[in-house]
């Protein structure tokens, strides 16, 4: 029997929006619009289109410089099977009301509403992340979580609840699309597609945004990243060293010398700086007091939090409230375990 080629079903065009405010990750944007492309590139007919939109005019300025130009005409947009919210620096304090209303009124006619990287702040304020999992660059993980505790903060990938969904951003970007791909085209095209970005393995919702803790794969000990873990796990209440050194079933002495070798500080003062770096987070994305920062970064006295945050990073935790001041005109995030190093070594009476 024959089949008659041209009367065949065409497969159905999924629509996407991107919505971009103001410094969002251009790279964030590139790659998973790329993802889409690339299908349509594969595919015999286009499986994918999309718009790119604002809710602040029709140039939009990106975290690196380059201005974006977009549509802003957002009542005129076709129905969307997924509308996805990028925003980077200073979104954290994005509040635009008329996007706001605009994402629950899309939400409710069906579409699936994503939050990527700090675009989850825009979405959690529409209300949409209530009683969910969600997820955030792991730099800001402890500030999302601070500001909307009816959220199922997670550190992860990405998250799909029903037609709700959170991205970290960066390259999670990537694996969140082919996933959503593979869902509505398979397995076996959406790994093409990966083969053609050179993008695998192809990761999943649930897999860890961060693996070297800013030291190298290939000379991490796993004691060296469990006892990290475990210090990252409990920032408000810190562990002892006998208690870590306990929980991992090691002599004090030898996880003093591994942490030591590997990493180049001590178990103490890799916990400092890991508080330090949470206490900038939050006077970044909350309003909490300096003094109740101080106690949710494990201080006990809040002359010793402005001491050591003084020592660090050069400026007094009150002078610390905006990560990317609007009259700079690049972002500045000190604050690495290199530059910690880099300071153990140039100060005398390390902490």
């Amino acid at each position: 029997m024959q089949i008659d080629m041209t009367q065949q079903t065409p497969r159905a065009v999924h629509h996407a929006i991107f919505v971009v405010v103001p410094r969002f990750n251009i790279t964030t944007l590139i790659t998973m619009t790329e993802t889409m492309r690339i299908a349509n590139y594969l595919s015999a007919e286009p499986l994918f289109s999309w718009d790119i939109v604002s809710f602040d005019g029709t140039e939009i300025v990106a975290s690196n410089g380059m201005t974006t130009r977009v549509s802003a005409e957002q009542d005129n947009l076709p129905p969307a099977d997924y509308i996805f919210v990028l925003g980077s620096w200073g979104t954290e304090h994005y509040d635009n009301r008329a996007l706001t209303a605009w994402l629950r009124k899309r939400a409710r006619a069906g579409s699936s509403i994503c939050g990527v990287e700090l675009g989850c702040y825009i979405v959690a304020r529409a209300g949409l992340l209530d009683g969910k999992p969600a997820t955030i660059h792991w730099s800001w993980l402890s500030g999302f979580r601070e500001s909307f505790d009816r959220v199922d903060v997670q550190e992860c990938l990405f998250t799909i609840e029903g037609k709700i969904m959170t991205c970290s951003g960066g390259l999670a970007g990537v694996d969140l699309m082919l996933r959503l791909i593979e869902r509505t085209h398979g397995s076996g095209f959406s790994g093409e597609i990966a083969d053609q970005m050179l993008h695998h393995p192809i990761r999943n919702a649930g897999a860890s945004q961060r693996s070297t803790m800013g030291r190298s794969t290939e000379t991490m000990l796993p004691l060296v990243r469990e006892a990290m873990t475990l210090i990252e796990g409990n920032i408000e209440e810190p562990l002892s060293v006998p208690e870590i050194a306990d929980t991992l079933d090691v002599s004090q002495r030898q996880l003093e010398r591994k942490f030591k070798k590997h990493v180049g500080c001590t178990v103490v003062q890799f916990g400092l700086l890991r508080r330090l770096q949470n206490a900038r987070l939050l006077l970044i994305s909350t309003d909490l007091s300096v003094r109740e920062i101080a106690t949710a970064s494990g201080f006990n006295t809040l002359s010793h939090f402005a001491y050591s945050f003084g020592k660090f990073f050069g400026r007094r935790p009150s002078e610390y409230r905006e990560a990317w001041p609007a009259n700079e005109p690049a972002p500045s995030w000190p604050g690495s375990l290199s530059d910690f190093l880099s300071t153990l070594k140039e100060i005398p009476g390390r902490p």
